[in-house]
This record gives structure tokens, C-alpha cells and sequence, in this order.
């Protein structure tokens, strides 16, 4: 008991824990009707509020209308009744909400107006410059949600759903009257999937994105292959998903999926960022590309190392795949990896040690791996297409594109490489502190809170460079079995990071009851 209380003192700091010891119910109340993330700006108008009638709810476009739009009203309409009557079923028997009395009430809330002003077309991408930018209006006046795109209306359906909460009693569903004028504090606001580590299902991508909107993230950054599998079905290269998948047929993301994938979060105003990583993490490519890989000699327990780096053959087969994954991913960015390259087998492999004799390179292996680089990074140039790499490519000296984004991951140091990279005028991704693989009993939720993209010794210049950053699932230990309560609602704390303002959680975080709770309802919102 009392190592239970101390817990409580040192981790919630000021909530007094020991209150709840006693009493049923959950330690840390949900708040009602708070939004996730924090939005920038939001004022109560007064102590007014509306009653919502789910049945008869109806938003009303009164400005552009397209598919996507009309789309989302059905969604989020649904979506609000679904949860009323489920939340009605489980806990209490239906009643009529009678709240005419209550000298505060607004009056009943039929119909919300929905403003799109600027143009809206089914084919637009969400993008890394899309704006996001809302407000959202609910007074004795107004009840309005305008912004001049169709993601600032996304991110404004999903916050006004999550202003609905539940009376006390269980009979009213009410809205506040309020005031939002909201913006993400970071373009990119990712979530990376690791696939091949262990395969996910059709079914729990489609709920990750869901949930992803959830939390207004939108970027799914989809590491689809590895050492371990290559389920993505090439049409240029099929043999690669035949022989390097778990199982060539059933666990595979073909071409269509992809696609479902791809429409599937445009219609949720969320990019897909796919990640090809070279020339490491590449074991399973060489069972469908003999001649891929290097052999090893003498090396303990590995027989292939990574891509072969000195052959023509190398390159033909990857610009060829490159023209395949522009065609087939539509984002504007792709990101190449380049991390975690072992050099055992590139030392132990005379062809490999003759070439960098010819080339003027003995013995540095790290001149090796930017050689490799540099020519897929020349190529993707050429392409037009945009890159992301891990930060190993920038450190060991490879000449990149100023465009190119500098993904920061290793832990030990993440300030000074954001310094670096940044002073180098590249823009940059920060992921160090949000690895949800990497996992403490008891809630490490807290942790996600004390870290932030900004928190480098660099001009505000350079801090304008950091576009963003990405809480990472890395797949080891993870499956369809147990993906959600591994991301969820750790992942939550970092959305928040990346979309409100530095300064309200900070003034939250002196308490921090009010963050718990807030995530507490968000918790219950995704239950």
C-alpha cells in the first residue's frame, strides 16, 4: 500500500492519489467533452450550453461540396449516433433528455453548418504544405465550422464530434458553446507501421487510420519491408513478395490494397509515406533477387550481408523498382532509409574490397555505403521525387539534396544532429523520444510529454526547419493481437505534441491532472 501511494506522489506529483485509494471508480476521472490534441485556441462564451439530439442530427453544407466532404458528413454523423446509442445500451436504459429548465440551456442542437470556402477536389492529396487551419463556432448566434480546405474541415469535424459528451445521469448529450481557432503546430505529424517484422492485417491498417484522424495525424509512415519480409507484391519484380513474404499469397499487400490504402486516408486527410530501406535491412529481398546481396565469408552466423554495392546489376534492379514505387505511391515524398548498415560482410568479401581498391576508398566502409546512396539518391533526383532518409545517410557524408528531410531517430544524441542537420539548411523529422516499441509496465505515457521537436541550441531559423516529427511501431513484438494497446494512447500523447501549443501543455503538465484526465476521455473515445 504504501509503495502504491508513493508511486502515485512521485508519478502524478500533485494529484493527491491516495484520495481515490478508497474510493471505486477510476483513479483519474475523464474529463467531458475536451478535445485531443489541445486545439491553439479555444474560448468558452459564455456558460451556455446546447443538448444534441443524435437522431435528428444533420450537418448542412453551405459552402463547396465534393465527395470527400460528403463523405465525412456521413462518417462523423454516423460515427456521433453510433456512439450515443452504444453508449446508451451499455450503461443505462434510454430516457428522454428534458434540460428546458436549466436557465443555461441554448436549446437543442439540430444541425451544424459546415463552410468549406475555397475549392475542394476528389483528387487532391493531402501534402506537407496543405492547410490544415480551422474555426469552429457554437453560440446562441452561430453554429458554424469554416475553413478554406477540405483538411481544415476534416481536422474541425473531428473536434466538434468530440465536443459532444454525456450529462452526469447518463440522459443528455451536450455541447458547450464555444469558440476554436485551430492549426497544427508541425506540418508533419506521422505514425510509422513496421510490416514486415510481423504482418498486419488489411482490417488494422484501415483502424490505425481511422484512429490516426482520431488524433489529427497525418502522415502513415509505412516501413513495408525489412530483413525479416517483403510482403509489398511488385508487378516489375513479383518474385520478390513470392519467395522473401511470410506467405506468398495471403499475407502480401498487393497492389489494389495498396491503393484502398492509399484512397482510404486521403479521405481521412492523411498522406502514405512508404519506406523502402537500402542497403541495409534487405535479407529478405535477396531470396527473390539472386545476386542482390553480399555474401559473407568467415562471418559468424550470417551467410548474406547487405545490398552489393559494387555491381551494375545492383542498380539496374533498383532504379527499375524506384520507377515502380513513383508510379505506384503518390505521395510526394519517399523515404529511402539508410540505417543500421552492418559492415561485417562488406569487410569480409574480396569483391567488394577489390572494387574500393579501384575506387579510391580502402577500407572505409562508410565511403562505401554514401557511394551506394549517393547513386540512388542521384536517381531519385532525377525523378522528381522528394526523400526522406534516416540520419546515418547525413552523418556519414552523403551529398544530399538541400530538399531532402533528415529523419532523426538515435536516442543518445537527437539534439546535436537536429543542430547539425539543420545548420546545414536540410529540413528535418524528429522520432528519438517516440519509439512505442520500447515499452514500461505501468504506464509511460508521461515520458512522450517530456521531449519536443524544438528542444535543440538552434536559431529559430533552423528550428523552422524541423517540419514535424513521428512516433515509430516497430513490429518485433507486435501483431494484429496486440498493435492497438501498444500504439494506443501512447501515440496519443505525441499527436498532441506535434499539433498544440508548446506553452498550454506545459502550463497543463505543472499539474498534470488535467492532461490525464483529457487522455482519459480520449482513452474512452477510442474504446
Amino acid at each position: 500500500m504504501l509503495k502504491f501511494i508513493l508511486v502515485c506522489v512521485l508519478f502524478f506529483a500533485k494529484i493527491a492519489c491516495f484520495e481515490f485509494i478508497f474510493k471505486p471508480g477510476p483513479l483519474i476521472p475523464a474529463s467531458r467533452g475536451e478535445v485531443w490534441p489541445k486545439p491553439q485556441h479555444q474560448d468558452a462564451l459564455d456558460d451556455g450550453f446546447f443538448t444534441l439530439l443524435p437522431s435528428f442530427f444533420q450537418f448542412n453544407s453551405v459552402g463547396t461540396t465534393c465527395t470527400i466532404l460528403n463523405e465525412a458528413l456521413l462518417r462523423y454523423r454516423n460515427l456521433i449516433l453510433f456512439n450515443s446509442r452504444r453508449i446508451k445500451e451499455i450503461y443505462f436504459k434510454v430516457r428522454t433528455c428534458y434540460e428546458s429548465s436549466d436557465s443555461n440551456f441554448l436549446g437543442y442542437l439540430t444541425s451544424f453548418e459546415i463552410d468549406l470556402t475555397g475549392p475542394c477536389s476528389d483528387e487532391e492529396l493531402p501534402s506537407l504544405e496543405m492547410i490544415e487551419e480551422y474555426e469552429l463556432t457554437l453560440s446562441s448566434s452561430t453554429r458554424k465550422l469554416s475553413s478554406s480546405t477540405i483538411w481544415g474541415i476534416l481536422r474541425g469535424l473531428e473536434t466538434f464530434s468530440q465536443l459532444i459528451y454525456l450529462t452526469e445521469d447518463h440522459s443528455c448529450h451536450r455541447v458547450e458553446s464555444t469558440h476554436i481557432h485551430d492549426y497544427p503546430r508541425f506540418a508533419h505529424r506521422g505514425l510509422l507501421l513496421d510490416t514486415s517484422r510481423h504482418y498486419h492485417s488489411k482490417d488494422n491498417i484501415f483502424k490505425l487510420l481511422d484512429a490516426m484522424s482520431y488524433h489529427k495525424l497525418n502522415v502513415f509512415h509505412w516501413h513495408i519491408t525489412d530483413d525479416y519480409s517483403f510482403p509489398y507484391v511488385s508487378k516489375t519484380f513479383p518474385q520478390l513478395s513470392e519467395k522473401g513474404a511470410f506467405h506468398p499469397t495471403l499475407w502480401v499487400y498487393d497492389q489494389n490494397f495498396v491503393k484502398e490504402v492509399q484512397k482510404y486516408a486521403q479521405r481521412r486527410g492523411i498522406r502514405v509515406m512508404v519506406e523502402f530501406d537500402t542497403p541495409g535491412h534487405t535479407l529478405s529481398w535477396g531470396l527473390g533477387q539472386p545476386d542482390l546481396l553480399t555474401a559473407c565469408y568467415d562471418v559468424p552466423q550470417l551467410e548474406w550481408g547487405p545490398i552489393n554495392p559494387t555491381r551494375n546489376s545492383t542498380y539496374a534492379f533498383m532504379f527499375k523498382l524506384l520507377d515502380e514505387i513513383k508510379s505506384v505511391f503518390k505521395d510526394k515524398y519517399t523515404h529511402l532509409g539508410g540505417d543500421e548498415v552492418d559492415f561485417s560482410c562488406w569487410k569480409s568479401n574480396p569483391e567488394v574490397n577489390q572494387f574500393m581498391v579501384e575506387n579510391g576508398i580502402e577500407g572505409d566502409y562508410v565511403a562505401l555505403q554514401s557511394y551506394y546512396i549517393q547513386k540512388i539518391i542521384n536517381y531519385v533526383d532525377s525523378l522528381n521525387m522528394s526523400t526522406v532518409v534516416w540520419e546515418e545517410v547525413f552523418t556519414n557524408g552523403v551529398t544530399l539534396p538541400k530538399s531532402t528531410v533528415v529523419h532523426v531517430w538515435i536516442s543518445t544524441n537527437p539534439k546535436t544532429t537536429l543542430n547539425q542537420v539543420t545548420e546545414a539548411g536540410h529540413p528535418a523529422i524528429l522520432s528519438s523520444y517516440w519509439y512505442l516499441d520500447q515499452l514500461n509496465t505501468g504506464g509511460d505515457w508521461l515520458k512522450f510529454y517530456n521531449a519536443d521537436p524544438h528542444d535543440f541550441p538552434g536559431t529559430d531559423e533552423q528550428k523552422s526547419l524541423v517540419i514535424g516529427g513521428e512516433a515509430c511501431m516497430w513490429s518485433e513484438v507486435v501483431d494484429d493481437n496486440n498493435l492497438e494497446s501498444r500504439i494506443w494512447p501512447r501515440a496519443s500523447v505525441a499527436a498532441e505534441k506535434f499539433w498544440s501549443p508548446p506553452d498550454s501543455i506545459k502550463t497543463e503538465m505543472e499539474e498534470l491532472w488535467p492532461i490525464a484526465s483529457r487522455l482519459q476521455e480520449q482513452t474512452c473515445r477510442m474504446n
